[in-house]
This record gives C-alpha cells, structure tokens and sequence, in this order.
C-alpha cells in the first residue's frame, strides 16, 4: 500500500468518524446545543423524545432546584410509587365524574378527611383544585355568594362586599377582589408583629365583610395568624360590635357557626413545618361544609 494511499484511507476514515459524531450529537440530546428551541412556529423537522426531554430539561433548571427553593411552597420529594400512579393516570379526565365514578370517589374521600382534620361540622362539599391560588378562589367566591344570599333573603343591599385579610397574606387575595368586584381591608403588620389577630381584625369588620382570610402559617416567622389559637374572625358583625363578637372560640365555631377549626397546637414554634404543609394540602382541596362560609 502507497503512502498516499494510506493518507487516503485516513482522511477517509476521519470525515466517517466526524459524519458518525455529528449524527450521534444530533440524536442523543444534544441537538439543542447546535440550534435554539422551537418558538413561535412547529420545526420543520421533529427531534427525538430523548432531545425534547433534555432540552426542556435544560431550560426548566434555571427556574431553580426545588429542595433548595424557600420562596414558595413547592413539592420537593414524593415516593416513587406516587409519581407512577401520577404518571399511569394523565389519561384520565378527572373534571368527568360521570365517566370516571371512581376517580370521582377517591378525590371525595381526600376531601372528607381533609374536613374531618380540620374539625368542620356537617356534610362535607368540595372540590380538589389545579393549587392553592384555585383553591383560595373558589372558597372566597362561596363567602361572597353566601353573604349576597343572607342580604337578599334580609332585603339589605349586596352591592359593597369587602374582605378583611392581613399584610401577610399571598397576592391571590388580592386578584381575587380585582377580578370579582370585592373591596380588599388589608391590615397593615406591624415592625413587631408579622401576623394578624382578633383585634387587629375588629375595625375593619362590618356588614358587608364576606369573610376574614387567615394565614396558618407565615414562612418566615414560622408563626400563624390570632394571637392566641383559642380564636377565630367569623363574618356578619358591625364595625361598632353592636350586633355580635367578631370573634368565636374554635370550639364553638365548629360546633354551631360551621367554620374550621385548625388541628394545630397553639404557641408551638417546633410545630411550623407540619403547619406548612397542612397549609398546602388544605389550600389544594377547596371544601367547605354544612353552612360553612
């Protein structure tokens, strides 16, 4: 064999190997490296599933790891056996009781024992929600409906709802007075005080209040709103206090007013994590029961 045969040979085997690294650049996940991501309109030519999931991979870890995000509350870890059953049911539409009775069924019995944790009296109605911002949405438009039907049944005016929350509360209360026509009484914290209590929430109570929105556990106190967790705000009462207390004790509550009563010890700071994530799973399954609201 010539030498220049040999150079030949070499060359050839080379621009081979190249074609070979290229092709196996562009089919096993890195193929986003040498172009840009879809956007606006379908590519002309699909990618494999491998260089989608690696792509949106990519992207998807600038918005941050999240066992390491304290933002926002977030799941950070479940067991294997929940993410399959996740994963085997996307088929599912779980909004069509009718097709998936079942499905239906499971999804009522989470509420049921959502409502038993938190001690409502009564039959239990409710519906599991896409988070919490869902969640929060639907319960305060039961308030609002619930306190117009009480002032049309008295013949009184139901054109000023308001709704009292404190300083500490996530923005969708806010949303939720912007998009449904209700006045927001926002109680200003204090340099001292990062929650808000009975009397806090007594002048900025009257009757056109649909409800007071309480916050079971603030992130970076790690403490929850009253002052002491004997008391809850119930809705309905003047501004001057001439027709009832704005505040019930929990027992009480529970037993004839029909609102929720938390399940959580009083005055314990070592108790803030289980707060936090009874704050996210009750906020998940928007329920509420008897004359609740």
């Amino acid at each position: 064999m010539s030498a220049e045969h040999t150079v030949e040979t070499v060359a050839q085997g080379d621009g081979a190997l190249a074609r070979e690294l290229d092709e196996l650049a562009q089919q096993y996940g890195n193929r986003f490296l040498l172009e840009p991501a879809p956007d606006n309109h379908l590519p002309e030519n699909g990618m494999r599933a491998v260089d989608a999931m690696r792509l949106l991979g990519e992207e998807l870890v600038l918005d941050g790891i999240p066992m390491r995000n304290l933002a926002t509350f977030v799941t950070t870890w479940m067991e294997p056996e929940a993410q399959r059953i996740i994963a085997e049911n996307l088929y599912r539409n779980y909004i069509d009781h009718a097709e998936y009775p079942q499905t239906a069924e499971i999804e009522h019995r989470c509420i049921r024992m959502l409502a038993d944790l938190f001690n409502a009296p009564g039959e239990t109605t409710g519906t599991r929600t896409q988070g919490s911002s869902e969640a929060i949405m639907l319960g305060a438009l039961s308030l609002k409906w619930k306190w117009r039907a009480r002032r049309e049944a008295a013949g009184q005016d139901t054109t000023r709802p308001s709704l009292v929350f404190g300083g500490d509360v996530h923005v969708v209360w806010e949303k939720f007075c912007r998009y449904f026509d209700v006045e927001p009484r926002i109680i200003p914290l204090q340099p001292d005080k990062y929650t808000i209590g009975p009397e806090d929430v007594h002048p900025y109570v009257d009757e056109n209040t649909i409800g007071v929105a309480a916050v079971l556990g603030t992130t970076s106190p790690a403490t929850r709103t009253t002052s002491s967790g004997s008391t809850i705000c119930s809705s309905g009462s003047s501004r001057s206090g001439a027709s009832k207390s704005p505040c019930t004790s929990t027992r009480r509550a529970a037993a004839s007013s029909g609102r929720f009563s938390t399940p959580i010890p009083s005055g314990t700071s070592a108790s803030s994590r289980f707060t936090r994530s009874t704050s996210r799973a009750t906020n998940s399954a928007s329920c509420t029961r008897g004359s609740a609201g």
